[in-house]
């Protein structure tokens, strides 16, 4: 659609309902004052035709122009398109307005919230009413002629129901797909909590337990220091990227995914919390990270988390491979299937095992015959995947500042 066509659809959208409803109005009621089409209206009974006059004017412009109120009071409409029917046929103008009750009718049927009931009941009670003044004007009018006229008029109504239960059912289905996505939002969000937090907070009290028995060594101790500021920085750093993600107003900006060399990054600060770590990582990492190289950060980020909590001090041996169509994690911790606390939620690693899941992958993570815990995971690395960016991800200072997010 062209510019200026939107524009134009933009602007029309935006006008009052009462002013989008009354052009139908107004073309009815144009058209039933053409002379082509008089004497070609709406005929119950045999009333003897009347000639358009002032009032024959009146009793269209009744019929017509209440549809202007079709949407925002639709009982009201209804009741005045039928007071201009009424009139028209007692009367016998028989003008071509008479199709706005079908209009009135439908609008009736798809927009009225309250009486819904009441209305199709008092509608009969019209008809009946409007039946027995034709039949004492002496119209002659069968009965079965009268009968088929309510239930062609009836389908209107009819069919206007119809167009609610849809548009209802429409709607809750929306409403589902928005809580939906809300909820899956709230969870991807907590997963996210959980890793920031759960890792830098892990580093900074295994760092300042140690600097409790570092008085004796200055230097030491300053730099253990140092580490726990710089940590607590980071931490408040990614949380404050979680939280302008929380922001309605967010417009995003810079990439949050993180940079190559990360994973490198990650490993030397769990280092510098005590922990040794061998790191291996085989084949080419992307320049620019997709859902399953944060999902692999992820999975090394959890597990040196679970090795600094339980086996403080244990060899940790991280190998990470980057195919062509899937990323290998491996992360084994010596003793911490010995020595793993039972206060853990298990939050961490079952998140990780969604994660890892979603993209098709295969996560599995325990403690082995010989003691140790091993984290281990297929993540599938395909193209779309690549290229694609992740809604929650990594700030770029990851690979900077040489810390995790």
């Amino acid at each position: 659609m062209p510019a200026g066509l939107r524009r134009v659809a933009a602007r029309w959208r935006g006008l009052d309902v009462t002013v989008q409803d009354l052009p139908l109005g107004l073309l009815f009621l144009v058209l039933s004052l053409l002379p082509a089409f008089q004497r070609h209206g709406t005929q119950l009974g045999y009333v003897p035709d009347r000639s358009l006059d002032a009032g024959g004017v009146a009793v269209i412009a009744l019929e017509c122009l209440p549809l202007a109120l079709r949407r925002r009071r639709p009982a009201g409409c209804l009741a005045l398109v039928l007071a201009g029917f009424a009139a028209d046929q007692l009367l016998g103008y028989h003008t071509a307005a008479g199709p706005a009750l079908l209009v009135a009718l439908l609008s009736a049927g798809c927009h009225l919230q309250r009486y819904r009931t009441t209305v199709p009941l008092l509608a009969t009670a019209y008809f009946v009413g409007l039946a027995l003044a034709l039949d004492a004007k002496g119209a002659g009018e069968p009965l079965s002629e009268y009968v088929t006229f309510y239930l062609t008029v009836g389908v209107a109504w009819v069919a206007g129901g119809w167009l609610r239960a849809g548009r209802i059912a429409e709607a809750e289905r929306r409403r589902r797909v928005a809580e939906d996505t809300r909820t899956t939002e709230r969870t991807r969000i907590a997963r996210e909590l959980h890793d920031v937090v759960t890792h830098h907070v892990t580093a900074m009290v295994v760092q300042a337990e140690a600097a409790r028995y570092m008085t004796g060594s200055p230097e030491r101790l300053e730099q253990t220091l140092t580490a726990v500021s710089d940590t607590g920085r980071r931490a408040i750093t990614d949380l404050r990227h979680l939280l302008d993600l929380l922001n309605p107003d967010h417009r995003g900006g810079e990439s949050r995914e993180p940079a190559v060399g990360g994973l490198a990054a990650l490993v030397e600060q769990t280092r510098r919390a005590g922990q040794p770590v061998e790191f291996t990582q085989e084949g080419t990492a992307p320049e620019t990270a997709g859902s399953a190289d944060l999902v692999a950060y992820r999975v090394v980020q959890e597990a040196l988390t679970n090795a600094l909590k339980y086996a403080h001090g244990s060899r940790t041996s991280v190998r990470v491979r980057h195919g062509a169509r899937e990323i290998e994690v491996e992360v084994a911790t010596d003793g911490s299937g010995r020595d793993r606390s039972p206060g853990g939620s298990g939050r961490g690693l079952a998140g990780l095992r969604e994660r890892v899941a979603v993209l098709g992958g295969e996560f599995d993570a325990g403690p082995q015959a010989g003691g140790d815990f091993l984290v281990r995971a297929r993540i599938p690395a395909h193209d779309e995947q690549r290229s694609g960016r992740s809604s929650l991800s990594l700030p770029r200072t990851v690979g900077e500042s040489g810390g995790s997010s």
